[in-house]
């Protein structure tokens, strides 16, 4: 997961024009997710990961179950630096022990306002300084090492190619579109995060 998606969240942080302000408006959502990940290091690879997992999954179906009842939240230009810190961090604590990034990330991304592209640029930025922090960890727990290049070579040419697709629709896709399909996809992987754990542990 780490080889592919720091490569294409670092092309995606380039492909706009929005990159300045996105760094003014984010940056302590992502200082507070590094601190965030740092506090919970030993969570992805500790014995209650798999539980987790499940929580995640769990959580990303409750928030796209809301998103697609369009029930929205919005915060202040004011008050993002505050509550894009707390955000941050709890981001961190979340990512640290299940690998994954957008919540409550992406909710507050929403709630600021940004438009569609824009909210596009600034996942790529965000999710390449949160993965690059998630790298550090796993490369501290020995997970991270030469084994992993042929399927992390693997996984990057199937990102790419995911990469292309995407941004051929994106660029085809009506915003609400784009939106509901997004949330839609959301659930699929939040059931799957639950019913695939649920499997392993029920098998062991």
């Amino acid at each position: 997961m780490i080889v592919p998606a720091i490569i294409t969240n670092i092309w995606q942080t380039f492909v706009g024009p929005y990159l300045r302000d996105i760094i003014r408006r984010l940056w302590p959502l992502m200082v507070g997710t590094v601190i965030g990940i740092w506090l919970n290091a030993d969570m992805l690879t500790g014995p209650y990961a798999r539980y987790g997992t499940i929580a995640l999954g769990v959580l990303l179906v409750i928030y796209a179950i809301i998103g697609l009842n369009k029930f929205t939240f919005h915060v202040a230009r004011r008050n993002e630096g505050w509550v894009g810190g707390i955000v941050g961090v709890v981001t961190g604590l979340v990512s640290a022990a299940t690998g994954v990034q957008v919540i409550p990330s992406m909710p507050f991304m929403q709630a600021i306002g940004m438009e569609k592209d824009e909210l596009v640029q600034a996942l790529g930025v965000f999710f390449t300084v949160a993965t690059v922090a998630l790298a550090f960890n796993l490369t501290a727990s020995g997970l991270l090492t030469a084994a992993t290049a042929l399927p992390g070579t693997v996984a990057l040419a199937a990102a790419f190619a995911g990469m292309f697709i995407g941004q051929a629709v994106r660029a085809r896709m009506q915003p609400e579109a784009f939106r509901r399909w997004f949330l839609r996809a959301m659930i699929l992987l939040g059931l799957y995060l639950v019913g695939s754990t649920f499997y392993h542990i029920h098998r062991a």
